[in-house]
């Protein structure tokens, strides 16, 4: 089964990047190493192993989604999955969508451009939120290790506090919540200003 499940995910991101299987032959990589595959291949293989990526997180996390809901125990679907209770509950818990996640939804559909941040930590993950923000990316979801950032025309201020929503004073400045993931919460604000 897992054979066939990785044929099947290789078959599709293969027609994605517009390449025939012999494209991941290792018969093939050996014999012809130089000109094997152009810059402009290597580079949409690349990008349609992360859409396939994106998309199987997606069908996981509908999968917990749904297991929840028929009322499948957290410590279930962590042994399924390989963690503990606690990881997948941290993992998949926060699955209502973040105030900024439903702006940028609205506004942008399908087209808006995401792309993950990371690895970053509690300890660097702020400066690197700051530079991304600078660029007109924010946080929109955050992970274990990384943020899924859209990108917008304008720069944006990320602010991290422990596990709780934008006071009244938060929200009269402005600030949304772009992102949670225990314990913290991050708020983002657009400063209106064009991205660098």
């Amino acid at each position: 089964m897992t054979g066939d499940l990785r044929d099947a995910i290789t078959a599709a991101v293969l027609d994605r990047a517009v390449l025939d299987r012999a494209a991941l032959d290792p018969a093939v990589i050996e014999s012809d190493v130089d000109s094997h595959l152009t810059t402009e291949q290597h580079l949409a293989l690349i990008h349609a192993s992360s859409d396939a990526e994106g998309e199987a997180r997606a069908i996981l996390r509908q999968a917990v989604e749904s297991a929840r809901a028929g009322g499948v125990s957290w410590a279930a679907i962590g042994t399924e999955l390989g963690m503990s209770r606690q990881a997948a509950q941290q993992r998949f818990g926060d699955t209502v969508p973040t105030d900024a996640a439903a702006s940028v939804d609205a506004s942008d559909g399908p087209e808006a451009e995401y792309r993950w941040l990371g690895p970053v930590t509690a300890f660097d993950e702020m400066a690197e939120l700051e530079l991304a923000g600078r660029a007109g990316w924010h946080t929109v979801e955050a992970g274990m290790l990384r943020h899924r950032m859209v990108r917008t025309d304008t720069q944006w201020e990320t602010k991290r506090l422990i596990w709780r929503g934008p006071s009244r004073r938060d929200e009269a400045e402005g600030w949304i919540v772009g992102s949670t993931m225990f314990p913290w919460a991050y708020l983002v604000r657009d400063r209106g200003i064009p991205a660098e």
